[in-house]
Formats: structure tokens, C-alpha cells, sequence
């Protein structure tokens, strides 16, 4: 740019979606641009969380030539990722549309771009999980196999959970702060119910079997909230919301979904 572009030279290019989708990052996106050049000029003309079709303008860059073309990609790259997880995330909101069920991300997320990737989340109607090791504990199928050896079940694990928070934090913080417990078996949630988690994860359960979890929940423990997890697909979301799970958790839409196509166009 600068060895083709004359150096008065200003533009205005229009930030268009190719794609129909859910928009989101708009302000990181003119961070971005303002860190090129605090001249530019950026203007958002949807607000994130906004659904467009292709051809919809979104945003505005305008401004020396020069600064506008060396921010082009990194603004795109922010947006297309991210509005990429809004778009997902969309779909899965709207796959389970009709149940109490709410969509809930995970820590599958971009080093260096959890609280951006988890805002996308946010923005597609979803809901965040922890946003590290240190707001929640999940007692995750690795942290059992390590407690079996020692002939620790699942069900003393919550309890040891609950010690833990107890010993560690001020009643202030501990009290907010939820233990999760992840199962595989329905054969598990009966004694882990009676520990008393916050949360019981039920990992790659089928259907039917989630069925059974949720009124055995209902029956003995019915302010435990349960979390479906594993095999979360947009063909499956809305089978599994309508076991009466209360969530399900994913890491779709910030591992593995595409990125919304966004370009920048010359008015």
C-alpha cells in the first residue's frame, strides 16, 4: 500500500456479510482499526447480536487509504470469527427453541481469545460456562479416574469439592461458586444426587437414557440443574433439549463452526 498508494489519498469502504448470519465484534473490529490508525474512521450500522443477510452492509471504514487497506484484514478476521460463533450459536439457540433448555459454551476456545470467542457466544442467544479453573469447580472424567484409583467415587469427589471451597474462599465467594460433576452412567447419578452438586454433566448419554436422568433428577433432587454434554449437534440439539435437560454445552461453535464470510467493498 504504501508503495502504491499516494499518501493523501482517503477512502470509505463498506464492511459487507457475503453470508446471511448473526453479527458480532463490531467494537473489537474498530479497536482494531483504531490501533492502525487512530484516525480512522470505524461506524458500526447494526449492533452485535443483529441477524443479516447477505449483501447487508454492517460497518463503515474511512480514512487514509493507506491505513484503511493495512487494517482490512485484521478487522475481517475478527469479525468473520466471531460473527462465525454468533451465527452458530444462533442456530443451536433456535434448534431448541420451545424447551426450558439453554446453550451453553465451554473452554474450547482460541488461546488468547477466550472472553472474545465467549462474547460471540453471548451475542447468538447463548449462554458462557466457566471462563477458567479458577469461578467454578467441574469435576471433569479425568479428575474421577485419579480419585478412583485412590477409591474415591464420584459422589465423595462433590463432597471433597464443596471442602475445598469451604477451606479456601470467604463464605462471600464460596457460596457463589457452583460444583459441577460429569457422569457417563445413569447407574452414577443416584449417589452423586444425594452429595448434593450444583450441577451433574451427562456425558454422551443417549436419548432415552437422558430421559431417565431427568426423572430420577425430578424425583430426588430437583433444584440440581443437569447438563447434557457430548455429541452436541445441530441434528441432535433438539432431541436432547427435549429430554427436560436444563442445558446443553458445546464447543461447536468456537472450535469447529465456519466463520461468517465478510469482505470489505469499495462504495
Amino acid at each position: 500500500s504504501v508503495g502504491l498508494i499516494p499518501a493523501a489519498a482517503t477512502s470509505r469502504l463498506r464492511v459487507v456479510a457475503r453470508r446471511p448470519g448473526v453479527i458480532a465484534g463490531l467494537p473489537a473490529a474498530g479497536i482494531v482499526a483504531g490501533v492502525a490508525d487512530p484516525r480512522l474512521d470505524w461506524l458500526p450500522l447494526v449492533a452485535d447480536g443483529t441477524a443479516v443477510a447477505a449483501g447487508d452492509t454492517v460497518a463503515t471504514l474511512s480514512g487514509a487509504t493507506r491505513s484503511v487497506l493495512a487494517a482490512e484484514r485484521v478487522v475481517l478476521n475478527m469479525l468473520g470469527r466471531l460473527s462465525g460463533i454468533a451465527t452458530a450459536t444462533r442456530l443451536l439457540v433456535d434448534a431448541v427453541a420451545g424447551t426450558r433448555c439453554r446453550v451453553y459454551d465451554t473452554r474450547k476456545t482460541v488461546p488468547g481469545w477466550r472472553l472474545l470467542d465467549k462474547y460471540a457466544v453471548r451475542m447468538g442467544g447463548g449462554w458462557n460456562h466457566r471462563l477458567g479453573l479458577f469461578d467454578a469447580i467441574l469435576i471433569k472424567d479425568n479428575h474421577l479416574g485419579a480419585l478412583a484409583e485412590a477409591g474415591i467415587p464420584p459422589a465423595d469427589a462433590v463432597r471433597l469439592g464443596r471442602a475445598f471451597l469451604a477451606r479456601t474462599f470467604p463464605p462471600s465467594r464460596a457460596e457463589h461458586m457452583v460444583v459441577e460433576v460429569e457422569i457417563d452412567s445413569i447407574v452414577q447419578l443416584e449417589p452423586v444426587l444425594a452429595a448434593g452438586p450444583d450441577i451433574v454433566l451427562l456425558d454422551n448419554m443417549a436419548v432415552e437414557e437422558l430421559r431417565r436422568c431427568v426423572a430420577l433428577r425430578d424425583e430426588r433432587a430437583p433444584r440440581v440443574t443437569l447438563e447434557a454434554s457430548g455429541g452436541i449437534r445441530l441434528d441432535t440439539a433438539a432431541a436432547i433439549a427435549a429430554t427436560g435437560v436444563d442445558r446443553i454445552s458445546t464447543g461447536w461453535p468456537t472450535h469447529d463452526a465456519p466463520w461468517l464470510d465478510v469482505a470489505l467493498d469499495w462504495n
